[in-house]
Order: C-alpha cells, then sequence, then structure tokens
C-alpha cells in the first residue's frame, strides 16, 4: 500500500527507484522484458551501441502500446455503435 524502495537493472545499469508495493511485480516485469528485447536485438542485428538498443526497444514497446490504444478504442466504437442500435430497437418497440 505504501512505497518501497527497489532497484532494477536496465541494460547493465542499476536505477533505483520508489514504487508502489502494488507495482513492484510490474516495473520488475517490465524491466525484464526490457533486457530480454535489447538481448534480442543485440544478438539478432549488427548493433552495439546501448543508446540505439535503447532506442529499438523503446521503439517497439512504444508501437505495442499504440497498437493497443487503436484497438481498445475501435471496439469501445463497435461497443457504442451497438449499444446505439439496442437503444433504437428498444425505442421502435416501447413505441408500438
Amino acid at each position: 500500500m505504501g512505497e518501497i524502495s527497489i532497484k532494477i537493472t536496465i541494460s547493465d545499469r542499476i536505477y533505483p527507484l520508489k514504487v508502489n508495493t502494488e507495482e513492484e511485480e510490474i516495473v520488475r516485469r517490465a524491466s525484464k522484458m526490457i533486457n530480454e528485447r535489447i538481448k534480442d536485438y543485440q544478438e539478432n542485428y549488427a548493433v552495439r551501441d546501448k543508446q540505439d538498443l535503447l532506442s529499438m526497444a523503446v521503439l517497439h514497446y512504444a508501437t505495442a502500446v499504440l497498437r493497443t490504444e487503436n484497438k481498445v478504442q475501435s471496439q469501445d466504437t463497435t461497443v457504442a455503435d451497438k449499444v446505439d442500435q439496442l437503444d433504437v430497437l428498444l425505442d421502435n418497440f416501447f413505441s408500438k
């Protein structure tokens, strides 16, 4: 419920953070995912500069977030359209 101090490592650098106890696991998992993505890029591409690897990882995850946001927005629009259709059907039904 409160804040705790943790240390995470990203790309061989240690970052001390204060996080809510509920978010600790998420932050640790995110750090692990970033490190795995960097390792994957390092092994599969001729990129050795840590800054470039970090930039590629950030681009990967930012793109994934935007794709997810677009999908959620599209689903929200679809749900709203369905609700509007149901509303029209109910109006028609009760106005008879």
